[in-house]
């Protein structure tokens, strides 16, 4: 959603009616982009969250709590010298300008009552945070900006403020639907949307295309009725901001304004709610707050999947590396036969320069062979490097193996980190993701520093607990990551449990708990078709899904998380679906 002058006035309002004569009593800035102010107002304690980051800048009352770091940053130190103790006698802007002043009256150092002036401009890149005093003076800014930093204006301690300029029109200025039409035929775009942001001050592109889908209007429809319409749908929104009878409609992506007397919507993502005291503050905060977690979680999930994904690439790169040593050492017995057929020919070979040498293989019905030689040794010593090359390859054939064992089990269990990361929903699930990773020798090199151990196996113990559904009279168990399925398969279940899943595919463990009544037909099913939809092949068809008693579950000595070994299984294919 965007947060445009429609928002910031109705914002505005709902402000002026809980916070007038409130009185600042603390100061929080929990990162160099947000300000909280604690007032208290009317008996409630309220918190005024302004935000001045470029893609999320908003000012409304929050309920959600945010780290207050140990050591203040500047303009928070700021702050609390100059405003704390003084009150909120005015909060207002100037036409639908996303430029909002907080006037404030209170008592200085010198007991003398002075007033001041918080201006919050939400402006995207260019927001800033401004304190002025009674005479338009910048006192200190959260963002300082002069001709150096690209600004038209100096935003420094001690300059004039400068309200800044803009090519726009104000819509509150418009006297009639005539002077709104000619505005919008002389623009030079051929969509509604773009003209009417491009000419009006305040009016967001999401704003618009809500009150075009309200109105029953295209985007390139620009006749008399359709703009007249749109212009009185714009006329009673602005003039209904600061009355009860405004409304809020949820959308999936964000909010808009409507007025009550609209006709009901035919818009199926649009949900007409009605409006309660701080009912905009509130549904700002929310999503919000909603927006940023999510963007945390991606952000976080992101890091430790490129992190993951390095070390796939590498254990990639040495599997293929390995496949060719193999490779080599496959012709391993050719090297065995030259050495021997040059031994057992000695006595016949004279010494010789020549590149290759043609002996009877009598391994081959005494058929010609042909062996190279190096010239620079004797014809005994080639048979010696023979022998020699082929004992390094024996050798090599046997760690190569063994090493390729254990690359491809390292790599499935990378492969199953991946699975978990892409299936993770809550910072909490990369969180228990991260405390696994950090504990595996496989990623030791990014994990050195281990400090935090002790409260990160506090979050593991909470991740130990599976999923837990109810069907049909059954319980079922889902493990959610490496270290659940562990715990669910070898400590929680008792040997008499069933337990899923699927076959050669990466997925969650699911167990069945099994009383005293043997699972029907139905059941097992149902429990294939759940560890079916938690894996990797959640969305293809047939899945092949392995079950058996969890007393023929192992888990080998050594084994990697989530990693177990099983007999006695049946295999269903069925379709993944979750209950």
């Amino acid at each position: 959603m965007a947060f445009d002058g429609i928002i910031a006035k109705s914002v505005i309002n709902e402000l002026n009616s809980c916070l007038i004569e409130g009185k600042i009593n603390k100061v929080f800035q929990p990162n160099k982009n947000e300000l909280i102010l604690g007032i208290y107002s009317k008996g409630k304690n309220y918190a005024l969250n302004i935000c001045i980051d470029s893609s999320n800048c908003r000012i409304n009352l929050t309920t959600h709590t945010k780290p207050n770091p140990l050591n203040a940053l500047n303009f928070c130190m700021f702050l609390r010298k100059h405003i704390i103790g003084y009150r909120i006698k005015n909060i207002y802007s100037i036409d639908l300008e996303r430029i909002i002043f907080i006037d404030l009256e209170g008592y200085n150092e010198l007991n003398d009552l002075t007033k001041q002036t918080i201006i919050v401009e939400l402006m995207g890149k260019h927001s800033n945070v401004i304190l002025i005093n009674d005479k338009k003076t910048i006192i200190d800014s959260m963002r300082h900006l002069d001709s150096f930093s690209n600004s038209n204006r100096d935003i420094m301690p001690a300059r004039e403020y400068v309200y800044p300029t803009s090519t726009k029109k104000s819509f509150l200025s418009i006297k009639n639907f005539n002077e709104f039409y000619n505005i919008i035929k002389n623009s030079s775009s051929n969509e509604l949307t773009k003209c009417i942001c491009n000419s009006f001050i305040g009016f967001s592109t999401s704003f618009v295309k809500s009150a075009l889908s309200i109105v029953n209007i295209e985007n390139n429809d620009f006749s008399n009725n359709s703009l007249e319409s749109l212009y009185n749908y714009f006329k009673k929104i602005i003039n209904n901001i600061d009355t009860v009878s405004l409304n809020t409609i949820n959308i999936e992506t964000g909010l808009f304004l409507s007025s009550s007397t609209t006709n009901k919507i035919d818009y199926v993502v649009c949900k007409e709610i009605k409006r309660n005291f701080l009912d905009v503050n509130f549904f700002i905060d929310d999503f919000y707050y909603k927006k940023n977690q999510n963007e945390i979680f991606i952000s976080y999930r992101n890091s430790i999947l490129k992190l993951i994904l390095s070390y796939l690439k590498k254990y990639k790169t040495r599997l293929n590396n390995i496949n060719k040593k193999l490779k080599e050492c496959n012709n391993k017995e050719i090297f065995q036969l030259y050495g021997e057929l040059i031994t057992s020919n000695l006595y016949r070979i004279k010494n010789t320069k020549e590149d290759n040498i043609v002996l009877e293989n009598y391994y081959d019905n005494n058929n010609l062979i042909t062996i190279p030689l190096d010239k620079k040794f004797s014809v005994s010593d080639n048979a010696k490097r023979y022998f020699k090359k082929y004992n390094k390859l024996k050798n090599a054939l046997e760690i190569c193996s063994l090493q390729k064992q254990e690359t491809e089990s390292e790599l499935n269990y990378i492969e199953s980190i991946i699975y978990e990361l892409e299936n993770s929903n809550t910072v909490e699930d990369i969180d228990n993701i991260y405390s696994e990773i950090s504990e595996n020798n496989i990623f030791k090199d990014s994990f050195k520093n281990k400090s935090n151990k002790v409260t990160k196996n506090n979050k593991i113990k909470e991740s130990l607990l599976p999923n837990k559904i109810e069907l049909e009279g059954y319980t079922i168990y889902i493990g959610k990551n490496n270290l659940c399925n562990d715990y669910l398969t070898t400590k929680l279940s008792p040997k008499t449990d069933l337990w899923f899943h699927t076959k050669d595919i990466h997925g969650s463990h699911v167990v069945l708990k099994l009383t005293d009544k043997e699972p029907t037909k139905n059941i097992i099913t149902k429990c294939a078709q759940i560890a079916a939809y938690h894996s990797k092949a959640k969305l293809s068809s047939n899945v092949p899904v392995d079950y058996c008693y969890i007393k023929y579950v192992k888990k080998p000595s050594k084994a990697k998380p989530g990693m177990v070994i099983y007999t006695h299984n049946k295999t269903l294919y069925v379709e993944p679906k979750n209950f």
